[in-house]
This record gives C-alpha cells, sequence and structure tokens, in this order.
C-alpha cells in the first residue's frame, strides 16, 4: 500500500529528480522539467509549482543554499536536495516502480458506459480511436528509433513502456472490433435490441437492479 508522503504532489518527485543532478532555484527547476518533458511522465499542475518548492522545503527535503541576482531581475533562492530528500526520492521511485496502483484512464471510464451507444456506433468511433492510435504508434516508434541514436536506453525507458501499453490497446480493440463485425461478442443481439425497441431485455433488467453491471 502506498505510504502517506510529507509532499505527497506527484510534481514533487519531478522537482527532487530535478535537484539530484544539481542545485537550482525554482526558475530552474521548473526550465528543467519542461525541457525534460516531465509533464508529459506525469500530471504537473504549473500553478501549484512554487507551493510545492516551499512545501518541500518546510520538511527539510531539499535546503536553501544561496540567493542569487542576475541584471535587473528579482533575487532567486538556490535549492539544493537534501540527504532526506534524496532518500526520499529512491524511496519513492521504488514504490512507483515495485507496487501497482489503480489508475482511471478516461477511455477506461467511456468503456464504463458503452452501452449508452448503438453497437454500430461504437464500432465506428472504436474503429476511429484505433486509427489514430495506430498512427501514434507509428510516429512514437520512429520517434523513439530517432531518440535512441542519441540518448541512452535508460532515458528513455518510460517512452517504450508508453508505446507498449498503446499496442496492448490497440491490440485489443482490434479485437473487440473483430467480435462486433462478426456477430459473436455476447449479448450483442440484446444490446442492438435495447437501442432498436427502447426496452431492456429482461435478463439486463434484473442485472441492474441487482447493482450489477448492464454490459
Amino acid at each position: 500500500m502506498p505510504r502517506q508522503r510529507k509532499v505527497g504532489n506527484l510534481l514533487a518527485l519531478a522537482v527532487l529528480s530535478a535537484l539530484a543532478q544539481r542545485p537550482m532555484h525554482p526558475y530552474e527547476i521548473a526550465t528543467t522539467l519542461r525541457a525534460w518533458g516531465k509533464d508529459q511522465d506525469m500530471e504537473i499542475k504549473w500553478g501549484s509549482f512554487y507551493t510545492v518548492v516551499r512545501n518541500l522545503d518546510r520538511h527539510g527535503l531539499i535546503t536553501a543554499v544561496e540567493s542569487v541576482r542576475a541584471g535587473r531581475r528579482p533575487e532567486r533562492t538556490v535549492y539544493q536536495i537534501s540527504d532526506a530528500g534524496r532518500a526520499e526520492l529512491v524511496d519513492w521511485a521504488r514504490e512507483l516502480v515495485s507496487t501497482p496502483e489503480p489508475e482511471h484512464p478516461r477511455f477506461r471510464a467511456g468503456l464504463s458506459v458503452l452501452a449508452v451507444l448503438h453497437p454500430d456506433e461504437a464500432a465506428e468511433l472504436l474503429r476511429q480511436r484505433l486509427e489514430l492510435l495506430e498512427e501514434g504508434i507509428r510516429a512514437g516508434r520512429d520517434a523513439l528509433t530517432e531518440h535512441l541514436r542519441q540518448i541512452p536506453r535508460l532515458f528513455l525507458v518510460e517512452s517504450e513502456y508508453d508505446l507498449a501499453i498503446r499496442e496492448a490497446e490497440a491490440t485489443w480493440i482490434r479485437a473487440l472490433l473483430a467480435e462486433l463485425r462478426a456477430g459473436t461478442y455476447p449479448g450483442l443481439d440484446q444490446w442492438r435490441a435495447f437501442h432498436e425497441t427502447g426496452e431492456l431485455p429482461p435478463e439486463l433488467t434484473d442485472l441492474a437492479e441487482r447493482g450489477g453491471p448492464t454490459q
């Protein structure tokens, strides 16, 4: 079970990972994270960035080492990761890599209410999604191949994972579409009848009244 952390926002993890490289002031940290594409790896709300930095400092995970001023710009505080912060970074990474957690992608939310669509429309929308997925997979493969010429694979492992997840999703959608097209998907006739008559089949009515899934 994930442990309660002093600063649990994943943006804190990103800040610690940046400061593990070298001391920086907050503007440098944000610039570095954007350059690394960290907002593609995790949900980052930039509006809370300075709050996260202050909280990390308050809990002793980072420490201020100096203040710098460049020209007429405001004075900026340079932070470095503390020993406690480095331990937190490593422990957090261990947890995220080792422990599966429930995730709620938008596609799953859509599938959970798929029955509200006519099966023919559902199939067409899935076909559209598959087409976009395949286009993205091709682009992702090309980009990964290009990046591997310049960047060690270790620093692209999250891109490999993202590509594998999209490929798995595409495979699953192809299989579902094949069943819908062949008419072999279980309950397809009832699903179609509901949309064509407006009446829920008795077996599905009973299931709905018991609070079970209607798909």
